[in-house]
């Protein structure tokens, strides 16, 4: 069963942007923060964009600042991720993490989706 599901990666040109979503299952309840990391090929997964998903601060990475946006529907237990003006770095395999506040607190990753910037 699949409990968090990301969409809308795909390929890009620099210059260009992509939305990604990520919808977890209503099952994920006392959701308190959604990241987006990714990975790039050869390296380590790193945070790009975090929000608290009640009261909606954001944080984000330093390469991707005043380029992504992160927002997040409350009730359709889902997040986006707007990319703007994309570089070939950006390239990689994007994931979302609902990190719920349950006892004992539990993540639930998504299975990932590719975005490429490529000319």
């Amino acid at each position: 069963q699949v409990q968090v599901a990301e969409s809308g990666g795909g390929l890009a040109q620099p210059g260009e942007s992509l939305r990604l979503s990520c919808t977890a299952d209503k099952s994920i309840t006392r959701v308190y923060v959604v990241g987006w990391h990714r990975q790039a090929p050869g390296k380590d997964r790193e945070l790009v964009a975090a929000i608290t998903f009640e009261e909606g601060r954001t944080n984000y990475g330093k390469s991707v600042k005043g380029r992504f946006t992160i927002s997040r529907d409350y009730a359709k237990n889902t997040a986006y991720l707007q990319m703007t003006d994309l570089k070939p770095e950006d390239t990689g395999v994007y994931y979302c993490k609902f990190s719920s506040g349950t006892l004992p607190p539990r993540d639930y990753w998504g299975q990932g989706t590719q975005v490429t910037v490529s000319s």
